[in-house]
């Protein structure tokens, strides 16, 4: 099943998002959306764009390859593979593919091989793990729609930001806040950066809770 594309969210708010890093759009946020545990297989870790969706069974890529066909230009191919570590749903023929097709990164919830070729493709590969086992094509799958990558929900359409740190989904109508909230983490941890340099930074919470913490055992 091929769901038609909902709205994307503006190409300057993905431009915007792409100037900041993941830690401050994630905290920017309140600390959420973000894919715990996938790592970049690839040397290039940067990327921003719109989502285009992947859910398949565990270790079958039947979805994979015809999302290949239908992506644009920009796209962030988004695989939910159930976490399955034991059979790579991509791999080298299928990532010098994605370059040739103008996508910009891919997102994978379970496994990949062919390490020396994804380490060299110009676009970042982040997944749960490796594996030299190759994949099922016998479907079922579905492109597009809302799926689950890491407990984190993302929709075709949504931004796809990630760098060295990893990967944090932005929904497509919150961009305007994740880009306001970044910006103020950024600014925040710019003065922190200045107090700690002149000697001067002081964190309030530590004295409070650490007081809080010595009040319950002394009573």
């Amino acid at each position: 099943m091929i769901y038609s594309r909902p709205p994307e969210a503006p190409a300057d708010a993905v431009a915007a998002l792409a100037g900041f890093p993941t830690a401050a759009i994630s905290d920017g946020l309140g600390r959420v959306g973000g894919a715990p545990g996938l790592r970049a297989w690839s040397k290039v870790t940067a990327m921003a764009g719109p989502a285009l969706t992947v859910h398949t069974r565990p270790g079958d890529n039947l979805a994979v390859h015809k999302a290949l066909d239908v992506a644009e230009p920009g796209d962030v191919l988004v695989i939910a593979g159930g976490g399955d570590r034991e059979r790579a749903l991509v791999g080298g023929l299928a990532g010098h593919y994605a370059v040739q097709r103008g996508i910009v990164g891919i997102v994978l919830d379970g496994a990949v091989r062919d390490l020396d070729e994804l380490h060299a493709l110009p676009i970042p590969v982040f997944a749960l793990d490796v594996s030299h086992q190759g994949p099922y094509k016998d479907g079922p799958g579905v492109i597009g729609g809302p799926v689950a990558v890491r407990g984190t929900s993302v929709d075709t359409g949504d931004v796809v930001v990630a760098d060295q740190d990893g990967v944090v989904f932005v929904p497509r109508h919150r961009t305007a806040e994740a880009i306001e909230g970044a910006r103020q983490i950024t600014e925040n941890e710019a003065r922190s950066m200045g107090a700690i340099q002149s000697g001067s930074w002081t964190r309030p919470f530590v004295e409070a809770i650490t007081v809080r913490h010595l009040q319950r055992q002394e009573g």
